[in-house]
This record gives C-alpha cells, structure tokens and sequence, in this order.
C-alpha cells in the first residue's frame, strides 16, 4: 500500500476529490495547511499599506491505496489540482507497513 499525499490550493478540493472519488478511491483525509515554496510567499497593497502573506494557506489531502493504483491516482490529482501557476503545490508518494481501522480491528486492505 502507499499513501499519497497532496499539497493543493483550496479551491481545487472539490476537482480532486470528484476525480479520485470516481476511481473508487474510498478514503481521504484534508488537513488545512499553511506553507510556502521557493515563491516564499506573496504581497499585497490595501490601501497605501503592504501586507506580506509569507505563509500560503494550503490543503494537505492524504489518501491510501493499493500500490496498484498509486501512479493512477497521481496522474489525476496531477491534471485536476493544476493551474499551471506558481504554487500548485506538491505530491509525495510513501509506502505504508500497515493500516489497522481502529473499529473492528481489521488489518491491511480490508482496514481500508
């Protein structure tokens, strides 16, 4: 198993989540995030003052899935979370040992 973990603007979770949905993707967990990359951030002028924003805010979506499938759901959260603007965010691809649901005590896949 693996988990894939996106970095994605907020505006572009209902995108990503319709496209892994339709996969048969039965999971995600979204954690709201703050971060910045190598833009560092961004300005902007009110009035006659400047706010620096050095910290974008960001949806960290999590997501298991069979190694099988891994590579499948990476494509479509790549062409559905992209603007192709600077800050698109990131997707990091980890194995996963084990996965216990916490309910019945399943293990593995069927913990899924």
């Amino acid at each position: 198993m693996k988990v894939v973990t996106a970095i994605i603007k907020p505006f572009k979770l209902n995108d990503v989540h319709n496209v892994l949905h339709a996969m048969g993707v039965s999971g995600m967990t979204v954690t709201q995030a703050k971060g910045h990359g190598h833009a560092k951030g961004h300005s902007e002028v009110l009035g006659e003052v400047e706010y620096v924003a050095h910290f974008i805010s960001k949806l960290k979506i999590e997501v298991i899935v069979p190694d099988a499938l891994a590579s499948s759901v990476v494509k479509a959260i790549m062409i559905s979370a992209r603007t192709g603007r600077e800050g698109d965010g990131k997707i990091y691809v980890t194995a996963l040992d084990e996965v216990y649901k916490i309910s019945t005590g399943a293990v593995g896949a069927k913990a899924l």
